[in-house]
């Protein structure tokens, strides 16, 4: 997912976001996890700054109107050439469509929606603004996950909506499929059934790299965030899962030999 080229491709992660109550706060404790730096975004969204790294877009982050209340999370966008017949696509296929499409300005054009089992994630048709400009890197996007109660039902949405093709992993008790655009794995859809937390439901789940999974994580504590569940080694690389001040979730990988 290094080139521009492989973000537009429709159904391609190509974005996170998070709105926050705090944005000053927030801006402050990913500043001193990941080394992000801010420019102001869209002014269409409200109070919004867009995360650089090396002075590459990576990520944004927006503010919450002070009256709306709800779930702070990251959020994953998937690139569309068409949000409207995207849009369309979704509320056929039993999804929800919950915010827009609306233009970011010249960025490009958005929609929040959500699955037939309720996880929300947001789909980008972009103009001046790909998404994502740098990976591979500590403090970058590097996968992106549905954590969902079982993968088979939910799995043929996505296919009809963005057209992936999926492998599953063949086993009794572990419910897992890729995603593949291309011939290429894109993202996953993790079933947990029971596992799944109840206060939050199925969701998408952001990875950021980072070079020391451990180190990371103690950070994050020492930055007011809480640890969900420690470091780990998993296929993927030492995993931790955290959530910052405000209780926005998402894992820290350092890769395989990263």
């Amino acid at each position: 997912m290094t080139e521009a080229v492989t973000r537009r491709t429709p159904g391609a992660p190509c974005w996170v976001s998070l709105i926050v109550h705090g944005l000053t706060a927030t801006q402050e404790f990913y500043s001193r996890l990941f080394g992000w730096e801010f420019e102001p975004g869209p002014a269409q969204l409200g109070p919004y700054v867009r995360a650089l790294l090396c002075g590459k877009e990576v990520a944004g982050i927006g503010q919450l109107p002070p009256d709306r209340h709800l779930p702070i999370a990251w959020t994953t966008y998937l690139a569309t050439e068409d949000a409207d017949a995207t849009a369309e696509t979704i509320r056929s296929c039993g999804g929800t469509v919950a915010v827009g499409p609306l233009d970011a300005g010249h960025a490009g054009r958005l929609l929040l929606a959500s699955d037939p089992s309720g996880a929300v994630f947001g789909v980008w048709q972009a103009a001046e603004h790909v998404g994502t400009a740098l990976a591979g890197t500590p403090g970058t996007p590097v996968w992106n996950e549905l954590v969902t109660r079982e993968t088979a039902s939910v799995a043929k949405f996505y296919q009809a909506v963005f057209g992936y093709g999926t492998e599953a992993v063949v086993s009794a008790d572990f419910d897992y499929q890729t995603l593949h655009l291309q011939g290429r794995p894109v993202a996953a859809l993790h079933g947990v059934g029971h596992a799944l937390p109840r206060d939050r439901g199925p969701h998408w789940m952001t990875y950021f790299q980072v070079a020391d999974t451990d180190e990371s994580t103690a950070r994050v504590v020492e930055l007011g965030g809480h640890v969900l569940q420690p470091p780990r080694e998993a296929s993927s690389g030492r995993l931790a899962t955290v959530s910052d001040p405000e209780g926005a979730v998402f894992t820290l990988v350092r890769p395989p030999g990263g």
